[in-house]
């Protein structure tokens, strides 16, 4: 039996379809369906049973679920603009403790999103390795509580029998529930299709254009695979980044989903909030070489190809994975 948490979210369900494609059903899915979305993420999933998150740690607590063969924790609060303290601790930060100390118990292999979002400004770089961690200033709170969880997963000497994955700008499928979190590839595919525009957010910063701040875009299927690559290869651990390695701007993301839909470029810049304007980074780049080095070898898709999936595979048809 496999474990994977946030099982009805985006990550979470496409990797319990990744798993079904293996010919993988014994799979517990943790999560609850709390928007129609979530719910149709999950309905072509093959899996064992499902249980909501609070049963599924009471079940952990008392020691009474059968020994898996791994956890893959993709379970928790991803908004970077929550602002309960208290709450992200909780849910990012001590259940995520909970289960690591369940799996290092029982020997079963740990897999749990961390979060680019640790990485703050990026003034102190994008390295997937532990001896700079104490140096790295997360920009929000959520990103802050996935750094605690790094943190004291190094602190207890347990980083390297862990695996953590430091997920940059994913979009895809199955992220349809997410709201203002969703990606700007899906934001921005139905501003065009309703308005012939693309709106993003103008630079307060002189050496980067309007549109020209640097995102390192990953099409979810290529992060799942990394994570499953993971789940094959059970020598590696500590933590890794995944995204592409390289790093693109907006205009040139919002040009894909243009060129997907066959329409002409219409680009609008507008003023950023100012609520967001000092926690806004302007350029994030995965250096990709740990998990390279670690093993994994697969070709990444492009942006231009990812988006051309995204939006004539999924957007345009109304599917989720596995329909």
């Amino acid at each position: 039996m496999i474990i994977v948490t946030g099982s009805a979210g985006f990550i979470g369900s496409a990797i319990v379809h990744s798993l079904n494609v293996r010919g993988t059903d014994d799979i517990l899915l943790v999560d609850r369906l709390d928007h129609p979305e979530k719910e149709k993420n999950v309905a072509a999933l093959k899996y064992r049973e499902m249980q909501s998150p609070e049963a599924f740690l009471e079940n952990v607590r008392k020691r009474s679920l059968p020994k898996p063969e791994a956890i893959i924790h993709m379970g928790a609060c991803s908004s970077t603009t929550e602002t309960n303290e208290a709450f992200l601790r909780e849910n990012n930060f001590e259940y995520t403790r909970y289960l690591a100390e369940y799996a290092l118990e029982k020997g079963v292999r740990f897999i749990y999103a961390s979060s680019a979002a640790t990485y703050g400004d990026g003034s102190q770089g994008y390295a997937d390795d532990e001896q700079g961690l104490d140096a790295l200033q997360p920009l929000n709170l959520y990103g802050h509580s996935k750094h605690q969880f790094d943190v004291w997963a190094r602190r207890e000497g347990v980083l390297n029998r862990l695996v953590g994955l430091k997920y940059f700008n994913v979009y895809g499928p199955n992220e349809f529930h997410k709201g203002d979190m969703q990606s700007m590839v899906r934001k921005g595919y139905y501003q065009v299709k309703e308005t012939g525009k693309f709106k993003l957010f103008k630079s307060y910063r002189e050496e980067y254009a309007d549109g020209g701040q640097e995102r390192d875009f990953i099409y979810v299927a290529d992060a799942v695979d990394m994570t499953l690559f993971f789940l094959d290869n059970k020598d590696a651990g500590g933590l890794f980044n995944v995204g592409s390695g390289v790093a693109r701007n907006w205009n040139d993301m919002a040009r894909s989903v243009f060129s997907a839909l066959d329409m002409p470029v219409a680009i609008e810049y507008i003023e950023m909030p100012e609520s967001i304007r000092n926690q806004y980074q302007y350029h994030t780049q995965a250096p990709m070489e740990k998990i390279r080095n670690a093993g994994y070898s697969a070709r990444l898709m492009s942006l231009e190809d990812g988006v051309i999936d995204y939006v004539q595979s999924y957007l345009l048809p109304g599917r989720r994975l596995g329909d």
